[in-house]
């Protein structure tokens, strides 16, 4: 056996859902960058699932869809309504409540194809809700309901504030949401793989990958991120602190990534959007200090900036609370565990790897009495 840490270059599966090949990342064989600037998140659902876009009016069905099931059960909110809002991580709640949410679907247990596409709907639909939910519930305040009228991007937004979004925060939400759909055998798809290998439900897929993704070295970081540019504070202050950072062989978030050499390409487009609403927002400090980190870091490193560096100013320009940057990533990647999730169900093998024991040799026991 070939033990690889960490499994790198490791080919495990086949899938035909999105590839990152030579540093181009597509969905279904589109390129991410033809899709960020045109395509809307819903669109790259039925993408994701269906492996092509929809048409008019399978694109207006989906959206049907999710708009008819984005309400969560009372007893959700009821259960964040008993948290200890202090020391709650929102990914903790999450987690806990998509687990929870398996236990008010009927369908739950049932592993037909058609009752797990429901499912799929279902959960992706509920998810936006449920981060909003919580957001809103440990500020005092009631969970705002979804409107009808109104699509994915613009409904997270409005839940989230209880205001009708402006057309450049939807272009801004839509273009995050389509960038973070989906990205091949990343930890949390592979965990959600591994769950529903083993014939378990759809739920528990979902709450294994957002278990991957709580941790900061995936999903955590954007908001690591905006810890980082909190801390610096200004412009002057940026090249002291990654100097010191870099001497003292600390880690910088946002940067380098395990499947691109020559840079993320998801990163221009948030850098882009970054510029534009810290602009309109009256804070470009915020753009400007993450310029001039990557100016530092890739002049000393060959580390270019990845999808989490410049959405953490997206975020923030957006008015979004930091520790909601991690669960606001689930609510776009939970598209692509679900389109994993159902093509493991449809060509299903057990995965189980194996392991170069690196113990002790053979060894014999020995009575309690005689140790």
């Amino acid at each position: 056996m070939t033990v690889t840490k960490g499994l790198e270059g490791i080919v495990a599966t086949t899938s035909s859902i999105s590839s990152i090949i030579d540093d181009t990342l597509t969905y279904v064989g589109y390129n991410i960058d033809d899709l960020a600037e045109n395509a809307t998140f819903e669109e790259v659902i039925y993408l994701l699932w269906h492996r092509r876009l929809p048409n008019k009016v399978e694109l207006e069905d989906l959206t049907s869809q999710i708009a008819n099931n984005m309400e969560i059960p009372q007893a959700i909110i009821d259960h964040f309504k008993m948290y200890d809002i202090k020391t709650v991580h929102p990914m903790a709640a999450l987690r806990t409540a998509i687990s929870f949410l398996g236990l008010y679907d009927e369908e739950a247990e049932v592993m037909e194809s058609d009752a797990n596409y429901r499912k799929a709907i279902r959960i992706q639909a509920k998810i936006p809700t449920i981060v909003t939910a919580f957001s809103r519930i440990r500020k005092g305040l009631e969970p705002v309901a979804p409107r009808k009228d109104l699509n994915f991007a613009a409904n997270f937004l409005y839940m989230l504030s209880g205001e009708e979004p402006s057309e450049i925060a939807i272009e801004a939400f839509n273009k995050a949401l389509v960038l973070h759909a989906d990205h091949e055998l990343n930890a949390s798809t592979f965990t959600a793989r591994v769950c529903v290998a083993t014939l378990s439900d759809v739920y528990s897929g979902v709450t294994s990958a957002i278990g991957a993704l709580k941790g900061p070295l995936h999903g955590g970081a954007n908001e690591a991120v905006m810890k980082m540019l909190s801390e610096i504070g200004s412009l002057e202050n940026v090249e002291p602190y990654i100097n010191g950072k870099l001497a003292n062989k600390e880690k910088i978030m946002g940067f380098g990534h395990r499947v691109y050499r020559n840079g993320d390409p998801r990163a221009k487009h948030l850098k882009a959007m970054s510029k534009k609403l810290t602009t309109l927002t009256g804070q470009p400090e915020y753009y400007e200090m993450s310029v001039k980190i990557e100016e530092l870091v890739t002049s000393k490193k060959p580390l270019p900036p990845n999808v989490d560096f410049y959405s953490a100013s997206v975020y923030h320009s957006l008015g979004i609370d930091h520790d909601l940057f991690t669960p606001i990533f689930a609510v776009s990647r939970a598209s692509g565990w679900l389109a994993h999730i159902l093509e493991q169900y449809d060509n299903n093998r057990l995965i189980r790897p194996r392991a170069e024991y690196t113990g002790p040799g053979m060894q014999t026991y020995v009575p309690v009495e005689e140790r």
